[in-house]
């Protein structure tokens, strides 16, 4: 462990300078600055720099501290390519290689729940690794005003930044068992200018984390219950105002997270949507609490079954924005996009030919252009 902690700390030192043995602490940086920049909490951080983590921390932080090293060796090959200056395209298709692969890696991880080290883990937020791709020194794939046209005539570049969901939704599962429900509870989504696919600026690429919770109904009050009587596929407006949490039939099972790769296209005074999952990992609620509030380890052990067959089917059909209707945009001058802005899909949800209404509502919080371009003067 002795060897790990030492090679730790050695690549870090190759970021953030020299380190102070003695008092823990390195020159460039503070450890809380340092933890934010990895994407852990500081108690984690505490741990590993402490010499007191578990071995597959330390493996795992290493490794985080080589991608950094080697994006900022990528970064030092982009400068130094035709006299420090490439075309965009090139350096966004690195970039964007980095963040997949960095977010692959992340939600790839998957621990079991009965180890000391899983426990560990679990206080690091899934969403860190989004968060460290956009909002740290190390990466930074957005289309700045630097790289704008002389006209700039590229309606992406206001949208970029940081979205959230804009209100939570929730959907009844239509399956051969009543009971189970789909509340989303928090989206956080980093948009950015796709020019290497459009050069136009007509295209937005976004990372986007998901986090949903599953909910059984005590009573398993059919399908039907939810619907409204005057249309087949719209939910009541008594189901949508319900809060699961407040109301004592209801129990939380699972909490569901997801990484989801979109592509946002402007057309015609609308954005249309695709897109598809790139990792997802259930976690299934205190097994004790559970036990208090369903009474029965064996109507559990028979809802988990449901669940795993519900993550392996069923949630395939939540993951496909394709039956959106497109969003009307914002504002008619693309450049005068703010945060507070938002953008509403449209969607059908279909199970087993079932089909259900439902919004989804992105909200820009962070933009990251906030200064409109001003077109390039060209003097006779």
């Amino acid at each position: 462990m002795e060897d790990l902690h030492s090679e730790f700390v050695r690549k870090l030192s190759k970021l953030f300078g020299s380190y102070d043995k003695e008092h823990k602490r390195f020159e460039k940086s503070s450890n809380s600055e340092i933890a934010r920049e990895l994407g852990y909490s500081d108690a984690q951080f505490s741990r590993l720099i402490n010499n007191s983590a578990s071995e597959g921390e330390y493996h795992r932080a290493i490794q985080n501290v080589e991608r950094i090293l080697r994006i900022n060796h990528l970064e030092r090959k982009v400068d130094s390519l035709e006299g420090k200056r490439i075309p965009y395209v090139k350096y966004g298709i690195i970039l964007v290689g980095i963040v997949i692969a960095a977010s692959v890696i992340y939600f790839g991880i998957r621990l079991s729940s009965n180890t000391s080290s899983a426990i560990q883990v679990s206080e690091t937020s899934r969403e860190d690794m989004l968060n460290w791709a956009f909002e740290t020194s190390f990466i930074n794939s957005y289309r700045k005003l630097d790289d704008m046209p002389a006209d700039c005539n590229i309606p992406c570049y206001k949208l970029q930044g940081k979205w959230e969901l804009d209100h939570t939704y929730k959907l009844p599962f239509f399956r051969e068992r009543n009971g189970f429900h789909y509340l989303a509870t928090n989206v956080t989504m980093y948009s950015r200018c796709y020019t290497e696919k459009s050069p136009d600026g007509r295209l937005l690429e976004g990372y986007e984390y998901q986090q949903h919770e599953i909910w059984y109904d005590k009573r398993e009050l059919p399908f039907d219950t939810f619907l409204e009587e005057t249309r087949e596929t719209g939910l009541t407006e008594e189901y949508q105002n319900l809060e699961f949490k407040e109301d004592e039939n209801f129990v939380k099972l699972a909490t569901l997270h997801t990484f989801f790769r979109n592509e946002f296209e402007i057309d015609s005074g609308f954005m249309y949507r695709t897109g598809k999952v790139i990792g997802r990992d259930l976690e299934f609620s205190d097994n004790e609490e559970l036990l208090e509030l369903l009474g029965s380890e064996e109507l559990i052990r028979d809802i988990k079954n449901e669940l795993n067959q519900i993550a392996a089917n069923r949630l395939k059909d939540f993951s496909r924005p394709i039956s959106c209707t497109p969003a009307k945009l914002p504002r008619e001058d693309f450049h005068e996009y703010s945060d507070g802005d938002r953008l509403s899909f449209n969607c059908k949800l279909t199970t087993s030919r079932m089909s259900i209404d439902y919004t989804k509502a992105y909200r820009l919080v962070d933009q990251f252009i906030k200064n409109k371009c001003r077109e390039k003067v060209v003097s006779n």
